[in-house]
């Protein structure tokens, strides 16, 4: 007989200790330690060096196909997930309740099944009816490859992997499921632990890729340990107001590409729908003739983005000046506004001031500082903004414009989508004087369709933008 025993997890990293405890001594979380039932499991020794069966090989020996790579025919989540779903690779899926995670799952079932793949969906919160309503909805027929079923004991699940066979297996969703030979209750700290551990085992051993949905705490994070995150190889979180219809798939890690790249998708009635063109969209509303308004061109992995960038200033009623940011970093706002303050002599120290960035993304990009700071010096100053001109440019303490990467790259989609003018910094600049089919004047040249105006300093750049 295995010996049940009484522990206090932390909740939020699980951390075990005898006894309760006000704060967790590794992260120092308060108020997280919950009682639990636990029981060592006891494995044979038959099953434990079943686990270990395979031989070492030298590297040189190991072959790689194309085919190691499932395509899901959703461009937008190929990208993000690095050129496909790697055989054997387990992908975690987290994001606010209603933003998608399990539509996006059936629809790429779907498509694996399209493509002749055998899928197992095994849906532990809505029951085989329900799963079936929503695939209707979404025209996922399945074409007789496509097996759904309820359950929430991961035995039985493991059962139903090892007889059906599947390539890809979806599990829907990691909270629900459970452990039995684990006493505690499902979506606490030892059964997320342990049943993540269990299917990225069983899919490194069998070769089947395995989607785990998982659920999201307030602040946003991925519910149970941080060491889930720590044990599959992808993490995928879905950005988004749930109300609004634009959600943005972005991978804070991933063993198998970049961690740079986000895919965009549109809520609609039949799914999510992949957005081809996001910047057009997030300029499509854009208001004319208003200052405060500038059009930026950011960096997400390889895709250049052009968002708008909003700013509001307004004099201060209560004697202490505010500052907001929505889709902008706070500290990198008041680093701008004091360069503003001091190096240009705007008198901002009352007035009360609001960035916001359009669209609902989040902007990392140091490429956007210079858009930034015209955007509130324009809202100051109550002055349009050049109109179809996409400022790029990093703006130091000094108030000098410093030179971003990839600049060819946020230029040619600035010419895609008629702009007209590039506000850059002058290296930038010089480096693309080889690029240039003509010029104008020793100050600007142009490059294709879009007329390149480089500046040096943030100063420069305020005086010909609100001309």
């Amino acid at each position: 007989m295995v010996k049940t025993k009484t522990v206090f997890t932390c909740q939020n990293c699980g951390y075990q200790s005898p006894k309760w405890l006000g704060r967790c001594p590794d992260c120092n979380q308060w108020n997280s330690f919950v009682e639990e039932d636990y029981s060592p499991v006891a494995v044979k020794s038959k099953e434990r060096s079943a686990l270990y069966k395979d031989e070492p090989i030298l590297l040189k020996d190991v072959q790689i196909k194309e085919t190691d790579r499932l395509k899901t025919n959703i461009s937008e989540l190929d990208r993000v997930l690095g050129g496909g779903v790697v055989v054997g690779s387990v992908v975690l899926i987290g994001g606010d309740p209603g933003i998608g995670k399990s539509t996006i799952s059936l629809q790429v079932s779907n498509q694996l099944v399209k493509q002749g793949h055998t899928v197992l969906y095994v849906s532990g919160e809505e029951s085989v009816a329900q799963t079936k309503l929503r695939a209707r909805r979404l025209d996922a027929s399945g074409d007789g490859r496509l097996y759904i079923v309820n359950q929430t004991d991961l035995s039985l699940v493991t059962e139903h992997i090892r007889k059906i066979n599947p390539e890809v297996v979806f599990i829907d969703s990691v909270q629900v499921i459970f452990q039995p030979e684990i006493s505690s209750s499902p979506g606490s700290v030892s059964q997320v632990r342990e049943c993540a551990s269990m299917l990225t085992q069983l899919a490194k051993t069998t070769g089947t890729s395995i989607f785990i949905i998982g659920h999201v705490t307030k602040q946003g994070t991925l519910a149970g340990p941080r060491v889930l995150e720590h044990i599959v190889d992808t993490v995928l979180y879905f950005e988004g107001d749930r109300f609004s219809i634009y959600r943005i798939l972005r991978a804070v890690k991933n063993r198998f590409g970049s961690t740079n790249e986000i895919g965009v998708f549109e809520m609609s009635t039949s799914g999510l729908q992949e957005v081809k063109n996001p910047s057009q969209i997030f300029l499509s509303e854009r208001p004319k003739e208003v200052s405060g308004s500038v059009v930026v061109s950011v960096l997400e992995g390889s895709r250049p983005l052009l968002v708008e960038v909003q700013s509001l200033v307004s004099k201060s009623s209560f004697g202490y000046a505010r500052r907001r940011a929505e889709g902008f970093d706070y500290n990198r706002l008041g680093l701008l506004v004091a360069v503003l303050e001091k190096r240009i002599g705007l008198a901002l120290e009352a007035e009360d001031i609001f960035v916001n960035v359009a669209g609902g993304i989040k902007i990392e990009d140091p490429a956007a500082d210079l858009g930034v700071a015209l955007a509130v010096a324009s809202a100051f100053r109550d002055q349009l903004i050049l109109a179809d001109t996409v400022f790029l440019g990093e703006v130091g303490l000094a108030g000098e414009v410093r030179s971003i990467s990839q600049a060819a790259l946020r230029i040619n989609e600035a010419a895609k989508l008629g702009f007209r003018r590039c506000l850059l910094p002058r290296n930038n600049y010089k480096n693309l004087e080889h690029s240039f089919a003509g010029g104008r004047s020793d100050k600007s040249k142009k490059k294709e369709n879009i007329e390149l105006i480089p500046v040096s300093s943030l100063k420069e750049a305020l005086s010909i933008a609100t001309k």
